[in-house]
């Protein structure tokens, strides 16, 4: 569930044991506010919020939200690692033209996708998976 409320996420941090801080704060509501940005987008909007911040204290503030399960984060190939508040088990598409983002639910029932033909004897809590294509704004018609 993402927070709609400053109040929210306070309560959401203090939930899984995390002090509230501005900061903390400032990077959740730019994870929010830009969906699937990097670290480097992030840090730059949480400056633009509160003033002089460091990139390693961006860095430091999403790891741990990550840790909580209060952001995740993913790698598309060539790509930094983006950063969303979405943290159930989905997957994404992304225009192989422009970039664009979107989030995609798996493809039927309870999380199929959580269950290879041969786990090799692992525990399987999430899977990550990436369609690449072209969006309609990049199709040509």
């Amino acid at each position: 569930m993402t927070p709609t409320s400053v109040s929210d996420a306070s309560d959401m941090l203090r939930a899984v044991g995390l002090s509230v801080t501005a900061q903390r704060l400032a990077v959740y509501r730019a994870v929010v506010h830009l969906h699937h940005a990097t670290a480097d987008q992030i840090c730059e909007q949480v400056r633009h919020e509160i003033g002089a911040v460091s990139r390693q204290a961006v860095y430091d503030a999403l790891q741990t939200m990550r840790v909580h399960r209060i952001v995740r984060r993913f790698e598309p190939a060539g790509s930094s690692a983006r950063y969303e508040t979405r943290v159930d088990n989905h997957h994404h598409l992304i225009c192989r033209q422009c970039g664009s983002m979107c989030d995609v639910d798996c493809a039927k029932g309870t999380a199929p996708c959580l269950h290879p033909v041969d786990d090799h004897g692992y525990f399987i809590d999430e899977a990550e998976v990436i369609y690449w294509g072209t969006c309609p704004d990049c199709t040509p018609n």
